[in-house]
């Protein structure tokens, strides 16, 4: 293996780390301390969680930010990865990954602001409950508005697996179908309508992911067409 091969894959394990940080914090912020804190249509309760819980607010606030950072640095080191492959491609899949960052920096902002909400002592009980309200709205939008350009993000990624075949073949198929799913969902639920198999619409991206993931660790990217 040349230097430039060398290079390569140690990009592709840099990119996984930034990955795996992205999934890690993603899942532990969204699916486990969220839920512990933010309760929806329930801005009393969530309130009284704020205040009672602020240490595991902040917490949950810096998962938040780490998302963010790791989503950026995802998107940069995936960049570098694909661009002497397909520059085109690997700026559209840097981009989308970009604005998937900004859409949830602006629910941290929101979280950053809900918290200091509930700590306010000049501020009377309606109008925090009032406030806390916008600002869990802000961060559920922010977060499924978002979910359009992390679906965006995961085709472009799964093009280029296949076009290159630098990764198996069927890894960027399930990104791509995954991608698209995710864009289905975020359109279907802003649709009002509401049913279980919904999630099933996601499940492509998260076999994708894991595998790409797993693939960045201990594989890195082929070098050649072997």
């Amino acid at each position: 293996m040349n230097n430039i091969q060398k290079d390569m894959v140690t990009t592709a394990r840099i990119t996984g780390v930034w990955y795996l940080i992205l999934g890690i914090t993603g899942m532990l912020g969204f699916l486990v301390f969220h839920p512990q804190l933010y309760v929806i249509n329930d801005p009393e309760k969530t309130l009284a969680n704020l205040t009672e819980h602020e240490s595991l607010a902040r917490i949950r606030l810096l998962l938040e930010l780490a998302i963010v950072v790791s989503q950026a640095l995802a998107a940069v080191w995936f960049y570098k990865l694909f661009k002497s492959i397909n520059d085109w491609a690997a700026l559209t899949l840097n981009i989308w990954g970009m604005m998937n960052s900004v859409a949830i920096m602006i629910s941290a902002i929101a979280m950053g602001s809900a918290i200091a909400v509930a700590g306010s002592s000049t501020q009377s009980l309606n109008d925090k409950v009032v406030l806390i309200q916008v600002f869990g709205q802000l961060i559920n939008n922010a977060w499924g508005v978002g979910s359009l350009f992390f679906g965006l993000w995961l085709i472009p990624m799964g093009y280029l697996v296949v076009s290159s075949k630098a990764m198996p073949a069927w890894l960027g198929r399930i990104l791509i179908i995954g991608g698209v799913g995710y864009i289905l969902n975020t359109f279907v639920n802003y649709t009002g309508l509401s049913n279980a198999w919904l999630d099933f619409l996601v499940l492509p991206a998260t076999v994708g992911e894991f595998w790409m993931i797993g693939y960045l660790l201990v594989y890195g990217i082929r070098t050649s067409k072997d």
